[in-house]
């Protein structure tokens, strides 16, 4: 089980906001401290499920001095939030494809909200499930 920092922050008439800094735009709230915690040990799950389900690599957490090195993490209070999912480690595999074949991957992927790996994954992934329905 990893566990990863969250930074809590309050302010004024505000609920107890939380961040990730290995996780860029994931947040959570609580009401008070207690649900602030319970609220960023799901939201870090559902993301990193979420990441897994479409291909991307789950970053390795970061240290709580590499977190507190940043100036603009010091007026937080770090806990550490644990991933309480069964989530696959990524594997970056380098793969060859015909360029016009790559460009029409990324258009799919990105006319459809996938990113390249995310797309890739489910295709692969959707023609193995077909494949063993099959036989």
């Amino acid at each position: 089980m990893n566990h990863y920092i969250g930074l809590i922050h309050k302010e004024a008439a505000s609920d107890f906001g939380v961040s990730f800094p290995d996780f860029p735009g994931v947040v959570t709230a609580g009401t008070d401290l207690d649900d602030a915690r319970a609220m960023a040990d799901e939201a870090l799950s559902f993301h990193i499920e979420g990441l897994v389900e479409d291909g991307e690599a789950v970053p390795e957490p970061s240290s709580l001095e590499a977190v507190m090195a940043d100036p603009a993490n010091r007026d937080a209070v770090a806990i550490l939030v644990s991933v309480k999912t069964d989530a696959k480690k990524a594997v970056r595999v380098n793969v060859t494809f015909l360029e016009d074949v790559l460009k029409q991957i990324d258009a799919f992927a990105e006319a459809h909200g996938f990113t390249r790996s995310g797309f890739l994954a489910k295709a692969a992934t959707q023609v193995i499930e077909h494949e063993m329905e099959k036989a």
